[in-house]
């Protein structure tokens, strides 16, 4: 298993804390205090490594196909009034990620990025009906020369920090990352109105692997 790129500096940090902080217990506490120690960061380390893991997958590429961005749990499948980019009525299909999902996200599509913005916002539950247009988000609009598809990166309560690597003009590939979301949150894909949806409330998502839509 690998770590992804995100978490290195935080592994490495977080690791350097715990060493400081266990060579204080040894010498100033005792023993079990020391021990309990080393079990509760264990502990929080292995959480942290599982957390960025960076799972080996087959990169899956076939046109009019729309993989899942990320892994998660579908939770929203409803035509809504998109009014950042397009303005017009879209059909919504969003992913839940907990804290024990991995939480790389993927270009669904491949084609051009036409639009990309960072939103400053709030940090409301991920699940929250205003979560998409409030929280702090990011949104990117990919064009692959037949249809554009929205999708939006969200930051939930635990979720603080969004990366992502779009670049307006720039080709992206089927599969190919996109960012990461630190710690939980939800990603939004806003798709055109007809196209048919393969997934259902409630269902898992493997990021890159699971079909979400077919698009006309």
């Amino acid at each position: 298993m690998r770590i992804h790129k995100e978490g290195h500096s935080m592994l490495t940090k977080t690791l350097l804390l715990m060493v400081a902080v266990l060579a204080i217990l040894y010498f100033f506490t005792p023993i079990y205090v020391y021990g309990s120690g080393i079990v509760v960061f264990a502990l929080l380390f292995a959480f942290l490594l599982r957390f960025f893991r960076f799972p080996n997958r087959p990169q899956l590429t076939e046109d009019g196909v729309l993989y899942a961005p990320a892994d998660g749990t579908i939770v929203v499948i409803e035509k809504t009034q998109e009014d950042e980019f397009f303005k017009d009525e879209r059909i919504q299909v969003s992913i839940f990620m907990s804290v024990w999902n991995v939480h790389i996200n993927w270009y669904p599509i491949r084609g051009v990025v036409e639009y990309f913005r960072h939103h400053h916002g709030k940090f409301l539950v991920a699940w929250h009906p205003k979560s998409s247009t409030e929280n702090e988000r990011t949104t990117v609009v990919l064009n692959d020369g037949k249809n554009k598809v929205l999708l939006r990166q969200i930051a939930g309560f635990l979720a603080r920090r969004i990366v992502c690597y779009a670049k307006e003009g720039e080709t992206v590939a089927q599969n190919q990352q996109m960012g990461f979301i630190k710690f939980g949150s939800r990603v939004d894909i806003f798709l055109p109105v007809g196209t048919k949806v393969e997934v259902e409330l409630n269902q898992k998502t493997v990021g890159g692997q699971t079909i979400i839509a077919r698009l006309s």
